[in-house]
């Protein structure tokens, strides 16, 4: 009886030439998991195809609303942004896929766990961490890392071998989408000078050629979460998908970012996230008006390390855990709506409101209705200066 060999399968150049170079290379029967996190195309067709590619089973998990739910959520009410640009669409996904391999691989009493990594990427170390997590004695197979294949040489061997695959010499673009964003790399990309082409985006149009007239939403939330567009309550997730048309048509949530991953290097990826944009600029506005000073204050200086975390695989750490914790309870009071203006690229916050709303107009304005004590400002500055004022006595 042969061994089995559990592979996330994506239907695209990697994982769909990994099944033959599995069962020529280890004698193995592979399982195809495709776990579905909300990226577009026929999952049913691509599940077929791993059969056709000698598969011996293709399995498609349904995951957008635990993607959503337990994962994009998660990062949302910590404003998880990598290196101050990129959303971690890609980096959410992973730790769900590889906690999903390591449940079949347990479950089918596979010897091994299987993906379409390189090794010069961050996904290898996002999915095995995972399925590490779950199931820590099962082995790791990564076909394209281990034999050092290049995308042609991939190409090539999947046109020897037969191997039905999309990604072309001419357009090598390798592309990863999902529920929270796509991302695009390779081929002419991989020059940080040269300006995208049309062909690197699908999500979103030119800014300059979006709509001409802007559009207002309101975004709705509870506990830090989205529950809304203009008053019609969504599930998150389909909340998600509709702002990514929505912001798409303006095109919103265009990311050109030269990013050091985790590996050592730099890497160039064009990303689109336009439901990720609109949000985590909503987000972030509520929370200004809402949390008090010191929490807020506290709260950003966390979100930098948790979106390392994220980026780094790190999403089933202790470190992780006690963060999520944090950023919950933080959550409390981050109730009401957002109103955002839509507009050639840009999503601008232009107006919030919230029941637990800190902002007191009598302390704020400076008309007539004023409740600030002005008078106390002087001895306030006399007290918060004084060690100030004492170095600069000795120091002058």
């Amino acid at each position: 009886m042969k061994d089995k060999a559990v592979l996330a399968y994506s239907g695209g150049l990697d994982t769909s030439i990994a099944i033959n170079w599995l069962q020529e290379n280890y004698n193995v029967d592979v399982i195809a998991l495709l776990v579905d996190v909300g990226q577009p195309g026929n999952l049913k067709k691509a599940a077929e195809k791993a059969l056709k590619a000698g598969a011996v089973e293709s399995l498609i998990v349904e995951a957008k609303k635990d993607f959503a739910e337990n994962y994009v959520a998660s990062s949302l009410i910590a404003n998880a942004v990598y290196e101050g640009k990129y959303p971690l669409a890609t980096a959410l996904s992973r730790p769900l896929i590889g906690k999903a391999l390591a449940e079949k691989a347990k479950q089918s009493k596979a010897k091994y766990i299987a993906h379409g990594c390189t090794g010069k990427g961050n996904d290898q170390v996002r999915i095995e961490l995972a399925a590490a997590a779950i199931a820590p004695d099962i082995k790791i197979i990564a076909p394209v890392r281990k034999h050092k294949m290049t995308r042609s040489q991939a190409i090539d061997y999947a046109k020897e071998k037969g191997i039905e695959v999309e990604a072309k010499k001419k357009s090598p673009y390798s592309i990863d989408e999902n529920l929270w964003g796509r991302s695009a790399e390779c081929g002419i990309l991989e020059d940080p000078w040269v300006e995208p082409p049309k062909a690197a985006y699908a999500w979103t149009v030119d800014p300059q050629d979006a709509p001409d007239k802007h559009l207002y939403i309101n975004i709705g939330f509870k506990s830090g979460v989205p529950i809304s567009i203009d008053e019609h309550k969504l599930s998150f997730d389909k909340l998600i998908a509709n702002l990514n048309e929505i912001g798409g048509r303006f095109g919103i949530g265009r990311i050109d970012q030269v990013e050091n991953r985790l590996v050592g290097i730099k890497s160039r990826e064009i990303y689109e996230a336009p439901a990720a944009t609109i949000l985590i600029a909503a987000h972030r506005e509520l929370e200004a008006l809402v949390l008090e000073r010191e929490m807020l204050h506290f709260k950003q200086s966390l979100e930098h390390k948790y979106a390392q975390l994220i980026y780094n695989g790190q999403w089933f750490s202790p470190l992780k855990e006690a963060m999520d914790a944090f950023f919950v309870q933080s959550q409390c009071n981050v109730e009401g709506e957002v109103r955002l203006k839509l507009y050639k690229g840009n999503a601008t916050v232009v107006g919030r409101s919230s029941k637990y709303s800190l902002y007191d107009l009598g302390l704020a304005t400076y008309e007539e209705g004023d409740t600030f004590d002005q008078a106390k400002a002087e001895g306030f500055i006399e007290l918060f200066g004084m060690s100030f004022k004492t170095w600069a006595r000795k120091n002058k």
